[in-house]
């Protein structure tokens, strides 16, 4: 008979231990969420409190737990009621008010407030809760305001006479204040919640944290709204009339500014005009004294261009004209110098044949000037008079021969002469001629006939 193997009760035991263990931890370790108290209540009849968030320590068939909210509760309140106001005569003369508000209550911090509120308070149904606060806040409410006066619901700061009197703002007189509410407090009305309904939300198990007052409607704070309205509507008339007139002003005097801107600006703009037209004139004189400038400038360039030109044409045509009559003088000096070296080396018969040539046409030239000249010659050396007046005849006809001869008049058949000067290369008679060939005796002047 084999033995089972212990192995998988072992496995089994394992895993029973490993579920078990954390079941009966969560089981035992109950979670406190935040906003809640956790009661236990032990089965010797301790109870235990445990806040969130956190821990509860518990135990299955030991204890029993409950859990409440910690979360403030918001009570919304409608209070309406009279107020405990009279007239200057004592005479009560009430308001008949309305309060909107909301109160804030909470669960108390002491032990015996939580179990009280967990068995009085949370043990009511949910609407149950709403309504028991909601009855208690808005009777002491009432009781409030029947305490307070019209002026003090809207934290009205008034001063109390001696005899309980009020010095109020408005006709309105009230009664003096419960001693419950200190005279410290602004608002009373809450302070006087507070003090009247804090043994019932004890005995709740709850605490009274604060009211917030929403909104309080009469006919007097209507009244009051309306003339306050009218007042500020009157202000804020004044105010927009006197802003209107401001800025009325304010734009007028921009406008003068802007007018005196744009006076300054005309004027600158007149001046500025006067300057550039003065400086545009100078400008015109400069351009017209430039162009006068430079046109003097022209004038005296081209001037002094056709003087130089002038100088140099004249130098040049001075230059030309020496030149020309250099060679003239030279052409002429070398004719001469052919014709008298013509003449020395055979004139006399050139001249000669000439003489007998023009002898029709020369002796009655020479015949008349003969007889217009009355001559007298007068002979000493043994010779005749008529050899003495036929030499002087031939040397004059030798000498117009020769100027003839010079001056290129000879017919074109004087050029088979032994003589090699032309017509067209002899220039015109020059005094040095006659000073060459001039015999060194006087010659009477004999007019000159044109040759043919």
């Amino acid at each position: 008979m084999e033995t089972p193997s212990l192995y998988p009760i072992f496995i089994g035991l394992f895993v029973v231990v490993v579920l078990f263990i954390p079941i009966l931890i969560s089981m035992i370790l109950r979670t406190v969420d935040a906003g809640t108290i956790r009661l236990v209540s032990w089965i010797s009849g301790g109870v235990r409190i445990f806040k969130g968030p956190g821990k509860s320590w518990e135990i299955p068939l030991w204890t029993t737990g409950t859990t409440i909210p910690s979360k403030a509760i918001n009570i919304d309140l409608d209070i309406a009621d009279q107020t405990a106001d009279v007239d200057r005569n004592g005479q009560p003369r009430p308001i008949k008010v309305r309060v909107l508000a909301s109160a804030i209550v909470s669960v108390g911090d002491s032990s015996e407030m939580i179990r009280t509120a967990a068995n009085r308070f949370f043990a009511m149904p949910l609407p149950m809760q709403t309504s028991t606060l909601t009855d208690l806040l808005t009777s002491t409410g009432r009781r409030a305001i029947n305490l307070l006066h019209h002026d003090e619901l809207f934290n009205a700061k008034v001063s109390f006479s001696s005899t309980g009197a009020p010095q109020p703002t408005t006709e309105l007189a009230s009664e003096p204040i419960s001693s419950l509410v200190p005279v410290e407090e602004d608002d009373r009305l809450a302070v006087i919640i507070k003090s009247a309904c804090s043994r019932e939300l004890q005995d709740l198990g709850l605490v009274f944290n604060s009211l917030n007052i929403k909104e309080v409607q009469s006919e007097v704070a209507e009244a009051r709204r309306r003339q306050s309205a009218v007042e500020a509507k009157a202000n804020a008339d004044i105010v927009q009339a006197d802003q209107e007139r401001r800025a009325r002003e304010a734009q007028l005097a921009a406008e003068q500014a802007v007018n005196d801107k744009q006076r300054d600006l005309e004027q600158r703009r007149a001046q500025n005009a006067a300057v550039i037209a003065a400086a545009e004139a100078e400008k015109q004189e400069a351009l017209r004294s430039l162009r006068e400038a430079e046109l003097k400038a022209t004038q005296i360039a081209q001037a002094s261009a056709d003087a130089e030109k002038l100088k140099v044409s004249a130098e040049a045509q001075a230059e030309s004209e020496a030149i020309k009559l250099r060679t003239i003088a030279s052409a002429q000096a070398e004719a001469i110098r052919q014709v008298n070296q013509a003449i020395a080396e055979g004139g006399d018969a050139y001249l000669a044949l000439r003489q007998l040539e023009m002898l029709p046409q020369i002796a009655p030239v020479i015949a008349n000037a003969l007889a217009s000249a009355k001559l007298v010659n007068i002979s000493n050396d043994g010779r005749g008079a008529a050899g003495g007046a036929a030499d002087q005849i031939t040397s004059v006809i030798q000498t117009v021969l020769a100027a003839q001869l010079v001056q290129g008049t000879l017919k074109p058949e004087a050029a088979s002469a032994p003589l090699p000067v032309t017509r067209d290369a002899v220039p015109e008679p020059s005094p040095v001629v006659s000073k060459v060939i001039t015999p060194s005796a006087k010659i009477p002047p004999v007019a000159k006939q044109p040759l043919d």
